[in-house]
């Protein structure tokens, strides 16, 4: 699976963002796609995934309340709407996948990965 992540950028404190993951994954190839990010200095972390076939989702709880991970089977993308953006949300943010998962956001777990969008969150 090939995945192609965008809609990154600089937004003010407060601001809203929609990032984008466009694959090109056939029916089953995968059976979560999520969004992760890493911060300068920081390990990757799992941020909101989703398993459209049983409808299982997951934030992390520095997110829950202020993200919304949305997936759009026929366009084969996936969305992150990222709204009260603070500025420890500055990161780089990944989108990936993955064919069999134990728990949705487990890093380990995700094989395919997309290139990133960075994310800066500052007045």
């Amino acid at each position: 699976v090939q995945l192609q992540a965008s809609g990154g950028g600089l937004v003010q404190p407060g601001g809203s963002l929609r990032l984008s993951c466009v694959t090109n994954a056939r029916p089953l190839d995968y059976y979560a796609i999520g969004w992760f990010r890493q911060a300068p200095g920081k390990e990757r972390e799992g941020v909101a995934c989703t398993a459209s076939s049983d409808g299982g989702i997951y934030y992390s709880d520095s997110v829950k309340g202020r993200f919304t991970i949305a997936e759009d089977t026929v366009k084969k993308t996936a969305y992150l709407q990222m709204n009260m953006l603070k500025p420890e949300d500055s990161a780089i943010y990944y989108c990936a996948t993955a064919r069999y998962v134990g728990r949705l956001c487990l890093i380990e777990e995700y094989e395919s990965w997309g290139q990133g969008t960075l994310v800066t969150v500052s007045s």
